[in-house]
């Protein structure tokens, strides 16, 4: 198990890198295609329909192959997604390399968070999305290095992107042999006919769907930050592309530190606690990120960061214990989908209402979806209390 462990923090590393390398790269993609700038709201779009459409079926899928051989494949479809949108001749091929993206890390999002919250306490739950944290991390350094103002020069810090997946996909290839020595209570089991539950039915457990739209509001605050940070750091603070990548780095590593430190804390710390911890202490990244304080202000994204660090990790790890373990995996997964598509929802409406006013507004957007989170989980909380 500890092997199994070890490649699993490794793959959390390959979750991480697509995710932040889009947003970096944008300033410099659209002015190469020739299209507007609001249309990176149509890659949240795309991404967040295959992730979270994909999400709805991984507790079938995972019960069906395993979860190890579902993460392998899951990689090298991310890595033929990261060479399709290196090579893409327009934005049209852009957007297909993006839907193999998708549907590739929405099933390793799922298989992994559900075992990692069945059979490993909060505080690796906590260090795992750290180590998804290096991924996002990472991704916009490379990119930064890349984006020298030369045509298509971004192109290459996809294939960087792409050659590190592929040697992630190779390390869990020679891992299985070992995944398959785990006993039986390890695994996603099969459910009875007569207890298999649809989807609505499901949702209508008290307090999933409550939970659910608390992390979607989540995911709406990240995504927002990872596709339109670096637009907002250009358009508000003329910085260059290049030095916008690098701030944007500084919010992902402080997620990676928030992550790091709440493993921690996870230790003693109850999930629901992790969670308003971290709600709290983004709040005050947001307010800072407001000021008219210039770069100072900028230092928020570093307090956002850390902030958001312990709240989808705790959120995700609270499930079977909120919920029960026999559907863990497909709430889980109900979870992942749902909140990929209220997130990626929320920044596509965000980005075309920012292009066409201002990026000004980011702030303030992101302040009143903190309170929309710490409304919804302190529901989340009530109803299960309840029940």
């Amino acid at each position: 198990m500890i092997l199994i462990l070890a490649v699993i923090y490794i793959v959390f590393i390959s979750l991480g890198l697509p995710d932040s390398l889009f947003g970096a790269a944008w300033p410099v993609v659209y002015k190469d295609f020739g299209v507007q700038e609001s249309f990176a709201s149509l890659y949240g779009i795309i991404t967040g329909a295959c992730v979270g459409g994909v999400s709805f079926v991984a507790g079938k899928v995972i019960r069906k192959f395993g979860t190890p051989l579902v993460t392998f494949v899951s990689t090298l479809l991310t890595v033929l997604g990261l060479l399709i949108m290196s090579v893409s001749p327009n934005i049209v091929v852009m957007m297909l390399g993006a839907v193999v993206l998708g549907y590739g890390a929405g099933v390793i999002d799922t298989a992994l968070n559900n075992f990692v919250s069945l059979h490993y306490k909060a505080q690796h739950m906590n260090w795992l999305h750290a180590f998804w944290g290096i991924g996002v991390t990472i991704s916009p350094i490379i990119m930064s290095f890349f984006l020298t103002g030369e045509t298509d020069s971004w192109r290459n810090g996809y294939r960087v992107i792409a050659l590190m997946q592929l040697s992630i996909a190779i390390i869990i290839a020679v891992s299985l042999k070992k995944w398959r020595t785990i006993k039986e209570d390890t695994e996603v089991k099969e459910i009875s006919n007569e207890n298999k539950k649809s989807l609505i039915e499901i949702l209508k457990i008290k307090g999933v769907l409550v939970s659910l739209i608390s992390q979607g509001l989540y995911c709406s605050m990240e995504f927002l930050l990872g596709t339109w940070g670096a637009s907002f750091l250009v358009h508000i603070h003329s910085l260059g592309p290049d030095e916008a990548a690098k701030w944007i780095s500084l919010y992902f590593g402080g997620i990676t530190i928030g992550r790091i430190i709440s493993g921690f804390i996870a230790m003693k710390a109850s999930d629901n606690t992790m969670i308003r911890s971290g709600i709290a202490v983004s709040f005050v990244g947001m307010v800072l990120l407001a000021l008219p304080l210039g770069k100072i202000s900028l230092f928020g994204l570093l307090l956002i960061g850390i902030g958001f660090g312990p709240i989808f990790p705790s959120i995700l790890h609270s499930v079977p214990d909120r919920f029960g373990k026999e559907y863990s995996a497909d709430i889980t997964g109900f979870h992942m989908g749902g909140a990929y598509g209220i997130g990626f929802g929320v920044q596509l409406i965000f980005g075309f209402i920012a292009t066409a006013t201002t990026f000004k507004i980011t702030s303030f957007v992101l302040l009143a979806l903190a309170i929309g989170v710490f409304v919804a989980n302190e529901t989340t909380i009530s109803l299960v209390k309840k029940k």
